[in-house]
């Protein structure tokens, strides 16, 4: 094979992450040569098995340091960006990641002569009164100025083996004889399924998806945070009580929890001022198409995929219901 029939080059940041794991996985069934560029590339060696020999590569690279990242897009075709953080720690702040590193990716892709797909979320928005809310939609005003023709995907909550909604809450379930709904548990999501996601990116690295748009992903379902857990419960065999919690009893629980060293809070008052707005498809970026079906995607519904991942957190295990021990 000759240089010039050399599959294109793919880079992507995070990929060692929930989201970007499947990404890389659904572009080396591609063909694709992958180049993951990742804080740590010594903790990302499991992702060489998703493809063939050679064809996923690693390099060292941070969003807060922008001579690493035009290094790891040097080459680069396609450029797709998976970083997001929930929380912030330390130095890797919302506004270091999720505004000044997508600002620095898009720049580099741009540079490279590259194609850009950003993965950013519902309820980016500019002026939200959410820190992680408001640089997703900084990020994504950043990007369209700098690259008009990028792709950016906006999924709502996602599920899949390692989601941390999910699988947080069962694993809450196991240990606490209660657990909370934060204000209620009206705040309505969209559960969508992160191989539905991956999908959505490899289409658009194959250059099937219009560019200069935003695209809003989410499941078949609207699903209310009491019908998640509810869903949850019913799948892990469990019976917990569903508790009221008020917004400012947990902001003030995030805030507390956040003061402790080392430890990664169940809540944060910033995920708390997310949780008062809805998290689903705008009914706008239904009408114009840009959502999942819009792509050719048939959505997963959450019922069918969770039971595969969160069968041990139930009593016994696989074995509970079935009379054995686990």
């Amino acid at each position: 094979m000759t240089l010039a029939n050399l599959p294109p080059l793919v880079t992507v940041f995070g990929g060692s992450g929930f989201v970007g794991r499947h990404v890389v996985r659904a572009l080396a069934k591609r063909g694709y040569n992958i180049r993951v560029a990742v804080r740590r590339p010594d903790l990302a060696g499991f992702l060489q098995p998703l493809g063939n020999v050679g064809q996923i590569s690693f390099v060292q690279a941070n969003l807060r340091y922008r001579s690493s990242i035009d290094r790891a897009v040097d080459g680069a075709s396609h450029v797709v960006n998976c970083v997001g953080i929930l929380h912030e720690t330390g130095r890797n702040t919302f506004d270091a990641v999720q505004e000044f590193g997508a600002r620095a990716v898009a720049e580099a892709a741009r540079g490279a002569g590259a194609t850009l797909t950003h993965i950013s979320a519902i309820g980016a928005n500019a002026n939200s009164e959410s820190g992680y809310g408001r640089t997703k939609g900084r990020a994504e005003t950043a990007i369209l100025s700098i690259k008009p023709d990028a792709v950016i995907l906006r999924p709502s909550i996602v599920f899949g083996p390692e989601d941390s909604f999910f699988n947080k809450f069962a694993d809450m379930a196991r240990m606490s004889p209660v657990l909370p709904l934060v204000g209620g548990g009206k705040t309505k999501f969209q559960p969508v399924y992160v191989e539905d996601i991956a999908e959505a990116v490899a289409r658009a690295v194959d250059g099937k998806v219009a560019g200069g748009k935003i695209y809003e992903l989410g499941g078949p379902e609207v699903l209310s945070f009491r019908e998640c857990l509810e869903t949850m419960l019913k799948v892990t065999c469990r019976k917990n009580p569903l508790v009221s919690l008020p917004f400012s009893v947990a902001s003030l629980i995030g805030s507390i929890a956040s003061l402790i060293p080392f430890v990664t809070p169940p809540i944060t008052p910033d995920q708390v001022r997310m949780l008062k707005h809805d998290n689903i498809v705008s009914a706008a970026a239904e009408a114009e198409g840009r959502t999942l079906k819009g792509l050719g995607i048939t959505p997963t519904m959450a019922a069918s995929v969770l039971d595969s991942y969160l069968v041990h957190y139930r009593p016994h295990g696989q074995y509970t219901g079935t009379g054995k021990a686990a």
